[in-house]
């Protein structure tokens, strides 16, 4: 009875182990939904904006874009961006403007 070796490091080439697929990008339904969120900010709201399809060194330039146009401050929090107070209805017609399937959700 032979045992099969399995070599998974080597000192000289490193890991042998085939490396996993990676996604390359965000994997959405191709819809940007736009929706007001209070809960767990005392009280403050903010517009948040998700499914985006688009990488993190795309998606800096667009949230400066959108906090330039609503006079306010905002970031960027696991790919969904966040502008301070509410501002659904100039962020919806930017973003149809630039060719983007948009969704209001949300009360």
């Amino acid at each position: 009875m032979s045992k099969e070796s399995r070599l998974v490091y080597s000192t000289d080439r490193g890991r042998i182990k085939p490396d996993e697929a990676v996604p390359v990008g965000p994997i959405g339904d191709g819809i940007v939904r736009i929706r007001r969120e209070t809960s767990g900010r005392k009280g403050k709201g903010v517009t948040t904006i998700s499914g985006l399809a688009l990488k993190d060194s795309e998606l800096k330039p667009l949230a400066k874009k959108l906090k330039e146009l609503c006079g306010t401050g905002g970031c960027i929090k696991n790919g969904i961006i966040e502008i301070q107070g509410d501002h659904r209805e100039k962020i919806r017609d930017t973003l149809v403007s630039q060719g983007h399937t948009v969704k209001l959700a949300g009360g």
